[in-house]
């Protein structure tokens, strides 16, 4: 049976095989060096992360978010030196530390380094989604489709670990008034 992926997948495929390609339009542009920045900036953000954290389950969920930051980071970086189009000015690598020598004033926690990736996570699935349905040209769709998701698939191991650790944050329950009781 064809999943809803596979599908679009295929079309996708099909139509990049045939589409002219006319330059892209300000809207694309514009959603490819905002994605660019994002995945550079989590990077950053996930190097922080591992400098302070001790857990080994966290380094690893955020091992794994950091290459694929930089492996979709590559990808628009490829697409739009190819377009012509600059590159977007980030923050810069951070060097590797010792966790245990972060002042304690400093050092994120746990609950805070995977928040901040979940939130970071769930804008860049946000970002692609909306990237795509502006997308007129085929390959930017299928370039973002692709991002979004492994975005998606990372984010079921992050919820999963979040959810065993005790770490996601739930807003207020939300009872209508006059809801019948059950």
């Amino acid at each position: 049976m064809t999943t809803i992926f596979e599908a679009v997948k295929d079309f996708l495929q099909m139509s990049l095989d045939n589409e002219p390609k006319n330059p892209l339009h300000v809207g694309e542009v514009m959603s490819c060096w905002l994605y660019l920045a994002t995945m550079d900036e989590a990077a950053v953000y996930i190097q922080i992360g591992l400098n302070t954290t001790t857990d080994d389950d966290v380094k690893n969920i955020l091992k794994e978010s950091l290459n694929q930051c930089e492996t979709q980071g590559k990808r628009f970086k490829e697409f739009l030196k190819k377009e012509g189009v600059h590159l977007p000015p980030t923050s810069e690598q951070r060097p590797n530390s010792e966790p245990n020598s972060v002042p304690l004033g400093v050092k994120l926690t746990d609950d805070e380094i995977m928040n901040g990736l979940s939130i970071k996570t769930v804008a860049a699935i946000t970002a692609c989604a909306s990237a795509v349905s502006q997308s007129i040209r085929n390959d930017v769709g299928a370039l973002f489709t692709q991002c979004m998701l492994e975005k998606m698939k990372f984010g079921t191991s992050l919820k999963y670990l979040m959810r065993k650790r005790g770490w996601i944050k739930v807003p207020p329950y939300y009872y209508p008034p006059g809801l019948p009781k059950q």
